[in-house]
């Protein structure tokens, strides 16, 4: 029997995808490894190393009883919460499963074959995934210092653009855009152009650099703001994210998403998080004091390093294939970012205090040998 080639029966453009790929789970590499899962340091995901809001953990317990129903398909008490606390009219949010699900979306809805989106080079691996998955075309825009060069941005734009992503900070480099430089560019972008404002870390950016763009959605209609509940919340394993933006915007997008995007623990987890404020700022001086910690671990050992707005830090290392493999070896998990265009860099996530140690000590260790 001759087999048929399965592939053929999908577009060039989703056979021409990349898989995205996450960071190594503890289970998979105590497996390969033989390691014992108890000892292994995964510091390769931006997860919060202090886990979630306690207040969250406990609304949780009580949610999971009612988990045989439906969830709410409008997130009614999640949206409400987000609406108070971001000061937005209930119909300017757009919740996802994730973040990741928000830039889908707005792929989805507003770009189709031929179209144009465009992003940074180093930018977030899942702004050309979902370009190439609608069969759009993306346009990569070199980097400037590893960070967004947004003169480009503006140089490259034609009729066929649609989209632009811009990651602020930036995921894997950790580079952030001044607040008068961004809005200067908003005001250039064309209004045919959306511009979708990816803002994952904002809650570790001090109170000088947190973002002032939701207070500008008013001026700008073809703005987007996604956020997560991934990062500094610590619900990373519940996949809850959101959008801002103008409510006939919101209105398309929701015309894409699935009816329970959103699953019912996590908009629990979410809306309590969320008010949760003395959590979130003990997760901004963790990540500060470990930010700290391993930078001053990379300056000791002579290493150079991408100054890092986010809870992680890029490196430069020689080998870096290499040097990842020894700290796998060694239990210690760290992301390797060459698919980034960044192949002599890996990306460390800031950990606890006993957890930074370990990757600075191994990494010691490993540079020596």
């Amino acid at each position: 029997m001759i087999m048929s080639d399965l592939s053929t029966l999908a577009p060039a453009n989703i056979r021409a995808i990349a898989p995205y790929q996450g960071g190594k789970p503890i289970s998979e590499l105590a497996r390969e490894m033989g390691l014992n899962e108890a000892e292994i340091v995964k510091l390769a995901s931006n997860e919060n190393p202090l886990g979630m809001s306690p207040k969250a953990q406990m609304a949780v317990e009580e949610a999971i009883y009612d988990i045989a129903r439906y969830p709410d398909g409008n997130s009614f008490a999640l949206r409400d919460a987000v609406s108070h606390k971001c000061g937005v009219a209930p119909q300017q949010i757009v919740f996802g499963n994730g973040s990741n699900d928000i830039l889908e979306l707005a792929a989805r809805a507003f770009l189709t074959t031929g179209d144009e989106a465009i992003y940074s080079q180093h930018a977030f691996a899942v702004y050309p995934l979902v370009t190439q998955a609608v069969g759009a075309k993306g346009i990569v825009v070199p980097a400037i210092d590893y960070g967004h060069d947004l003169q480009g941005f503006l140089a490259v734009i034609t009729p066929k653009t649609k989209l632009i992503f811009v990651a602020n900070p930036n995921n894997p480099t950790g580079t952030l855009i001044a607040k008068d430089t961004l809005k200067a560019f908003l005001a250039q972008v064309p209004k045919h152009v959306l511009v979708v404002l990816d803002e994952a870390y904002d809650e570790y950016l001090s109170v000088v650099d947190k973002s002032e763009a939701i207070s500008w959605l008013a001026e700008f209609e073809n703005l987007m703001i996604s956020r997560t509940f991934s990062k500094a919340y610590g619900l990373a394993g519940l996949r809850v994210g959101f959008g801002l933006m103008h409510a006939a915007l919101a209105d398309l997008m929701n015309r894409v998403r699935q009816p329970f995007n959103v699953n019912s623990i996590a908009q629990v987890a979410a809306a309590v998080s969320l008010q949760d404020e003395d959590f979130v700022a003990r997760s901004y001086a963790a990540n500060q004091a470990g930010m700290a910690q391993i930078t001053q671990g990379l300056q000791a050992l002579g290493l150079d390093y991408i100054p890092s707005y986010g809870n992680f830090v890029s490196f430069k290392v020689p080998n870096a294939a290499a040097v990842n493999q020894a700290l796998l070896k060694n239990g210690v998990i760290v992301r390797p970012v060459a698919n980034y265009d960044m192949p002599d860099y890996l990306r460390v996530s800031i950990g606890l205090f006993s957890e930074n140690a370990r990757f600075i000590e191994v990494l010691e260790k490993i540079l020596k040998s």
